[in-house]
């Protein structure tokens, strides 16, 4: 159960320090955000590697959240579009990481 908690974390962290990137260009103060939540993104996702996850399915899974959340959020805080094509290749991401996921269990 740590290992996924710490992995949802970096999660949520890149996708904090992601989002913060883009509200960076307007509000530069918004860089320490930027620093603190891609330092802090590594060092959980660090910590879910040591608890014995692989870094196959670790940084597959947090790649694949990264890049779905992160276009899901910029779609709801930004205004972003986010089309058809780009939902179509959010689930094929998702879908090549549950292969590797399931790959790496047997």
């Amino acid at each position: 159960m740590t290992t996924w908690l710490l992995l949802g974390c970096a999660i949520v962290c890149e996708v904090t320090a992601s989002l913060s990137l883009k509200r960076a260009l307007d509000v530069p103060a918004m860089y320490a955000v930027v620093v603190a939540g891609y330092v802090a993104a590594f060092v959980l996702l660090t910590l879910t590697l040591k608890q014995g996850l692989g870094i196959g399915v670790a940084y597959g899974i947090w790649a694949a959240c990264g890049v779905a959340l992160t276009a899901l959020a910029s779609r709801v805080v930004f205004g972003e579009p986010l089309t058809g094509l780009m939902l179509a290749g959010i689930v094929l991401i998702i879908g090549g990481v549950l292969l590797v996921e399931l790959g790496a269990s047997r």
